[in-house]
């Protein structure tokens, strides 16, 4: 056995998930498998008072409480401590850990949500961030105006998928569902989806409930996946696109690129105008561009039907990449480069299995080409 060397902290123990934390878990899971890994998920109800109050005083004053987190007294050492954080109120946790940073030689800070308009609202918390040697962020454009704040020390990171999990091969199910659209959406968008599947007899799937919470973390993102992989096009857009009072000009990548890509759907949604966008998604057709407001979906949607070998190459294409360039484990990858670390045999054998399934949809594509220039 080998004594784990990477101490995670993880917000997984909570009494109610959000489903936003899921693909968090997913990465965990992840860096789990291919990496020596201890977990460390203190129980924590964010129902109670004193959670509340302790974000209320954090956000005003220097002073972070502990929220009502189980107390954790750490007595192995570590590499490596790493920690995602939803947003950075998620950093009260981490100051309530107690004597984390003394038994972790480096110690890396990954933030899903922090928009620029918003740091100054969060001034108190981003000072537990001193205690990180990195700091990476979802959100690009982020980076440079926190860097000012606390220091260089901080790098983008795209975010990534279980892209194994995700993946249609080699059992390629039928794609059953034609459009595929989850969380945020346009009403104008919605309501044109409505009418193919009223008049034209599509399978419009997307939610009919508020969902804030999820019965079982790991079931929902199988159940994500495999939705996504029976589903011929899926709808994606920037993070918060219907919410410039938050984002301000920010337009960011969120997750549901990297899950379209990689089970394989055709993404229709709006391009974002974020530099680095066309570094990641730089293969053709990657996202069919659609305003976020579009009334005309279902012309957009007609034109695409009539050349089934584009439909094909898309979907294999995407599927490719997300084998190649953006599983979780290529960004564990990236972050133990960046603090010096090197990787265990596990990752190798896991970039393996990714690159034979990412070999079965060339192969694949290659003999139906061939097949049909006969």
């Amino acid at each position: 056995m080998r004594k784990p060397r990477i101490l995670i902290f993880s917000q997984r123990n909570h009494r109610s998930i959000m489903p936003f934390r899921c693909p968090h878990f997913e990465f965990e899971d992840v860096i789990a498998e291919i990496d020596s890994v201890e977990l460390l998920a203190p129980r924590l109800d964010l129902s109670n008072l004193r959670y509340t109050t302790a974000k209320q005083i954090a956000y005003h004053t220097p002073l972070v409480l502990n929220p009502g987190m189980e107390k954790t007294t750490l007595n192995d050492t570590y590499d490596l401590f790493f920690t995602i954080c939803g947003s950075p109120t998620d950093l009260i946790r981490v100051a309530a850990l107690g004597n984390w940073r003394d038994k972790c030689d480096r110690a890396v800070c990954l933030i899903d949500e922090l928009w620029v308009r918003e740091m100054a609202a969060y001034s108190n918390l981003l000072r537990v961030l001193d205690k990180f040697d990195l700091v990476m962020l979802y959100y690009s454009q982020t980076v440079e105006p926190l860097s000012k704040k606390i220091g260089p020390k901080c790098a983008f990171l795209p975010p990534g998928v279980d892209a194994i999990r995700f993946c249609p091969y080699p059992g390629q199910p039928q794609r059953s569902i034609d459009v595929y659209s989850i969380g945020r959406r346009s009403q104008i968008t919605h309501r044109n989806l409505l009418k193919m599947a009223a008049g034209e007899g599509i399978f419009y799937l997307h939610d009919s409930i508020a969902a804030d919470q999820v019965l079982d973390a790991r079931e929902h993102r199988i159940l994500f996946a495999n939705i996504a992989k029976r589903s011929r096009y899926f709808i994606v857009n920037p993070g918060l696109i219907d919410r410039p009072d938050i984002r301000g000009d920010q337009m960011e990548i969120g997750n549901r690129y990297f899950e379209g890509a990689a089970s394989g759907t055709i993404m229709l949604g709006e391009r974002s105008s974020n530099a680095v966008f066309e570094k990641i998604f730089d293969w053709p057709d990657a996202l069919i561009h659609i305003p976020y407001n579009c009334s005309n979906i279902r012309d957009i949607i007609g034109a695409i039907e009539t050349d089934p070998e584009r439909q094909d190459r898309i979907r294999r294409r995407n599927v490719k990449e997300a084998l190649m360039c953006h599983d979780w484990a290529y960004r564990w990858e990236t972050i133990l480069q960046t603090v010096g670390l090197e990787p265990i045999t596990a990752m190798h054998d896991r970039k393996e299995i990714l690159g034979n399934l990412a070999q079965v949809a060339v192969r694949d594509e290659a003999r139906e080409t061939r097949h049909a220039l006969r």
